[in-house]
């Protein structure tokens, strides 16, 4: 490797060292959990990409935030605290948050990617957010993983109880209709398509054998979450 090229790779860690207010042991695992899977397929050689560490880090993020509600708000319900947890973790609010951050700079993504605007796409940052939490727990363990989703997402827990977060269609819908209904709610992605960097998904929501809702997205969460909001308004009207 150039010494040019080493000194960029350097620079770039120490500025994401210093957003993260963490410094990896393992840098390799940081630069997984940075680089998109669009990187990836366009690499002339064999790169790892952020996907698995995504699949870690939504775990250990589930698991952070369940465990900071059960022990600081006694008196919410097994519902309430599902509702809270829910927009704290969605897509829109891990977004939100690498942006605040300006994570997308460090991302690693493939031109076509990049030229789409990527680097501030809702799904792409939400996934990466969890794969860096992914990472973290592998590099420090749980306390610092836990350290920093504490960090970086109290603020959006308060919101959320203060009633200003984001919207979850999906537990607003489920709520909604089990008070008076005792049949399945359940999700379909329908249609998929589009190239590997900027996928349009579509998914249906039934309640028993019938569509209540449609809706699209760029990932499949955000998909469910429009259709939820579709089948919502319907209902409402």
């Amino acid at each position: 490797m150039e010494v040019s090229t080493v000194l960029k790779q350097t620079a770039k860690m120490e500025g994401v060292f210093k957003i993260l207010d963490y410094k990896f042991n393992d840098n390799e695992l940081i630069v997984t959990a940075l680089t998109h899977s669009s990187y990836a397929n366009e690499a002339k050689r064999d790169v790892h990409f952020n996907e698995r560490l995504e699949f870690l880090g939504d775990s250990v993020l589930g698991l952070v935030i369940s465990d900071y509600l059960y022990r600081n708000f006694p008196e919410l319900s097994e519902g309430e605290l599902s509702k809270v947890r829910a927009g704290v973790v969605s897509e829109v609010s891990l977004a939100q948050k690498a942006r605040e951050l300006g994570l997308g700079v460090y991302l690693y993504l493939g031109k076509g990617e990049d030229n789409i605007g990527g680097r501030d796409r809702s799904s792409v940052l939400a996934d990466a957010m969890e794969a860096v939490i992914g990472a973290m727990y592998l590099d420090g363990g749980l306390t610092a993983a836990r350290s920093f989703v504490l960090k970086q997402l109290v603020p959006t827990i308060a919101s959320q109880l203060a009633g200003k977060g984001y919207q979850d269609y999906k537990t607003a819908l489920q709520e909604l209709l089990q008070s008076g209904s005792t049949l399945d709610i359940f999700y379909r992605i329908t249609k998929e398509e589009g190239p590997d960097h900027a996928k349009l998904f579509t998914a249906e929501v039934y309640h028993g054998d019938l569509v209540i809702g449609c809706g699209q997205g760029k990932s499949k969460k955000e998909a469910e979450q429009q259709a939820a909001c579709s089948a919502l308004a319907k209902l409402k009207k």
